[in-house]
């Protein structure tokens, strides 16, 4: 078993408090990817599961055991890095193998760890070449095969895909979600890369400022946010955030005034509000309606309007200023400068309260 257990984990470095106690079960076999901006302390604490970085206090177990105290050689870990860390006067096998030979491994058993690692990430024609002979996703694969020799408990990834261009970060994607099917292993995996997160993970790690916001898999928190740093970080384009007030209404349900007055009830789920409480109204651009569609309609002004072919993103302002977003179908057409009628469905909204925490999320998965 390799599951992953944080109790309470903090790091500081002097007096500034980088991981301010985190709690977390990564289970055995499971895709978890740490996400967050930068400076969040999501690889301050991905090197802490690795021990390459101390842990100041609480307590870490893989597998069971504890590890707080242990050597990083000893912990059972391989470690992806950003850059790729190879040597580059050796070959590509000689990269792959070279932990093993450090470890005393027979050639025999180096040589059969190598081979089944190079026919999974399809590096048998490059065995020979050297590192400056190489594409940057062939370096990031050379990577991965070293780490996959290891046979580790747990892999672990710091960014592994960002010094790739946009259509190598994609196939990068495949062939480690690929790769986590076929070895069945647990994996731990940092990003700054929301869409990675979505994509990727069995279980999202939602990091801000050295606290867990929220955890769990992609389709909840984006459906399901706890707070509007969830909700304004997961999703792309992110969630729009309109000012509004809202009152308590007939049925248990809320009535939440819209800017430029339109009205909107949703669903209260028991919530609690005094007449007239200001709230912020959360809705992505993907459920937005051209036109006086849906549960009420927004007024709004175009800006700019971006046609992608497959989609159209209009880029408004509402009658109080603010700003609004719409992603439409690849045919819909609004000149900039021109009147636009936003409808907004009502089961597609969440609510926020003045301190940014969730009263009510859509319920579009009901």
């Amino acid at each position: 078993m390799a599951e992953v257990t944080l109790r309470n984990v903090k790091k500081q470095f002097g007096d500034t408090a980088v991981i301010k106690g985190v709690d977390l079960d990564v289970s055995d076999g499971e895709f978890c990817v740490f996400v967050g901006p930068s400076g969040c302390g999501k690889s301050t604490l991905l090197r802490m599961i690795a021990g390459l970085e101390e842990i100041s206090s609480g307590e870490l177990k893989i597998g069971g055991q504890d590890m707080t105290m242990v050597a990083p050689a000893d912990r059972g870990v391989a470690m992806v890095f950003q850059s790729y860390a190879l040597y580059p006067h050796m070959t590509v096998e000689q990269n792959i193998g070279f932990g093993l030979r450090m470890t005393g491994h027979s050639k025999d058993e180096i040589a059969k760890r190598t081979k089944v690692a190079t026919e999974m990430l399809q590096l048998d024609a490059l065995l020979k070449r050297k590192p400056s002979q190489l594409s940057g996703g062939q370096r990031q694969r050379v990577a991965i095969g070293r780490a996959i020799v290891r046979q580790p408990k747990v892999f672990l990834f710091d960014e592994p895909l960002s010094n790739l261009d946009a259509a190598l970060r994609v196939q990068m994607r495949i062939e480690i979600g690929k790769l986590h099917q076929d070895l069945k292993a647990t994996m731990i995996y940092v990003t700054h890369d929301q869409v990675e997160a979505m994509t990727m993970a069995d279980k999202i790690v939602v990091l801000h400022a050295g606290v867990i916001e929220q955890v769990g898999s992609p389709l909840e928190l984006y459906h399901r946010p706890n707070n509007l740093f969830v909700a304004g970080f997961i999703g792309s384009p992110k969630m729009n955030f309109i000012k509004a007030t809202a009152s308590p209404s007939d049925e248990g349900k809320i009535a939440v005034t819209l800017p430029g007055g339109g009205l909107l009830s949703l669903n209260g789920g028991g919530a609690k509000l005094a007449a007239n409480t200001p709230v912020t109204l959360g809705v992505r651009p993907e459920h937005l309606l051209i036109g006086a569609k849906g549960d009420a309609s927004l007024p709004a002004k175009v800006r700019l309007a971006e046609y992608l072919g497959s989609e159209s993103m209009f880029y408004a302002s509402l009658a109080d200023g603010s700003d609004i977003s719409v992603k439409a179908d690849g045919l819909a057409k609004a000149a900039a400068g021109s009147g636009l009628a936003i409808g907004v469905p009502a089961a597609a909204c969440h609510l926020f309260d003045a301190s940014g925490q969730a009263i009510v999320n859509g319920d579009l998965t009901k």
